[in-house]
């Protein structure tokens, strides 16, 4: 008889960009994102019990700030369209963090020139 302990994958292989991403993650207890892009896999339905369904791509479609200042990254599957929030990372990229936090500015609904008519 083995008392060895069966345990699970320290790393994914982020389905978006291909990188191999190691489970640890600063900051958080449960690594759901690739740190490069962002992109993660609707594989929660609340963060860290991996029992949802779906297993669809979920994209990064924007950065909501919490009252203490920690960036917290907006994802909506793919798939079934669910959107989740997922705290960042300290490896995270932070040009794709500022990227993703900036979009809103530089896809306006609206002419920025509208903005010196107010």
């Amino acid at each position: 008889m083995s008392t060895r302990r069966r345990r699970g994958p320290e790393s994914f292989r982020c389905r978006h960009c291909g990188l191999d991403v190691s489970l640890d993650a600063p900051g958080t207890a449960h690594r759901n994102h690739c740190p490069t892009c962002l992109w993660s896999r609707h594989v929660d339905d609340v963060p860290g019990d991996r029992a949802a369904d779906c297993g669809a791509s979920m994209e990064p479609i924007a950065i909501s700030v919490r009252g203490d200042g920690e960036w917290v990254l907006v994802h909506r599957c793919t798939g079934c369209h669910e959107v989740h929030l997922n705290r960042s990372a300290g490896d995270d990229n932070p040009l794709a963090l500022v990227r993703i936090a900036v979009r809103p500015l530089a896809l306006t609904p609206f002419p920025l020139e509208w903005l010196g008519r107010l």
